[in-house]
């Protein structure tokens, strides 16, 4: 079977790469995805990583907000020296208000570019890009079928705290920054998730992405399913995760359950 090759393009200030369906004699439903700050750390990265290929259904990648041809003047040392002065108020708050903001918007003009079926969208995302993806799925602001994550940021105080132990640092916690922390707890926010979440994790990631998401599942209930892939750490991708390259084993086994998973949701 020969697919149509990928469209890159941008769609209200968001660049993105456009994967279309294996097979379709019209119009196919929509799946967006937002890449991790880790390795896969773009949208030409992401759609290497987890294609979802077979899926009768676009799976369109979108550039975070700070990365990329977005990034902060001064390039990615600046988003250091930002992340290094307050990452909850300068990255974390900023990449996951303006990603979420910017759906709507984005959706809409891919609509207009692409043969997209009238429908809910599937939403998907990795660590900082799986906060968008729940961020978007609690606005409700556009109909939204299904949502998947890996290695998702949950709870953004515990991230932070793996920071922390990471990188041998004292984040400097103020009122306003507990309170960001408190808006992107999604655990807290549960009962706003009102579509069924597939939840991936990683066996060796870190306990600050895998406690959260069990707990999230958790209070789901039957509209959560939560999967561990044996072996793998937070990161989908080699290093440094900005090009396309091969698929890992582990992004496979991420792949196949997010194909699955959508597969069965999606009209």
């Amino acid at each position: 079977m020969q697919t149509s090759p990928a469209v890159e393009g941008i769609a209200a200030g968001v660049p993105y790469v456009a994967v279309p369906p294996a097979a379709a004699d019209g119009p196919a439903p929509l799946v967006v995805t937002w890449h991790l700050m880790e390795p896969p750390r773009s949208e030409q990265a992401m759609a290497a990583a987890l294609p979802m290929a077979g899926l009768p259904a676009w799976r369109v990648h979108l550039g975070l907000p700070m990365s990329g041809s977005r990034a902060p003047e001064g390039g990615f040392a600046e988003f250091l020296r930002l992340a290094g002065e307050d990452f909850v108020l300068n990255i974390a708050e900023p990449v996951t208000e303006r990603a979420a903001a910017e759906f709507p918007a984005v959706v809409a003009e891919l609509r207009a570019a692409l043969p997209i079926a009238d429908g809910p969208v599937g939403v998907a995302g990795g660590s900082a890009g799986a906060a968008v993806a729940l961020e978007v799925l609690a606005r409700a602001e556009l109909p939204i079928a299904a949502a998947a994550v890996v290695s998702p940021v949950v709870q953004l105080a515990a991230a932070v705290g793996r920071n922390e132990r990471a990188y041998g640092v004292r984040y400097p916690w103020s009122e306003r920054s507990r309170a960001v922390a408190d808006r992107f707890d999604f655990v807290r926010r549960a009962e706003e998730l009102t579509a069924e979440v597939l939840l991936v994790l990683g066996e060796q990631d870190d306990i600050a992405f895998t406690e959260p998401a069990a707990a999230l599942a958790g209070k789901l209930g039957d509209r959560a399913r939560l999967v561990t892939i044996g072996g793998m750490a937070h990161a989908l991708a080699e290093e440094p995760g900005i090009e396309a390259a091969a698929q890992t084993p582990h992004a496979a086994a991420v792949d196949a359950e997010f194909t699955a998973w959508f597969r069965s949701r999606l009209r």
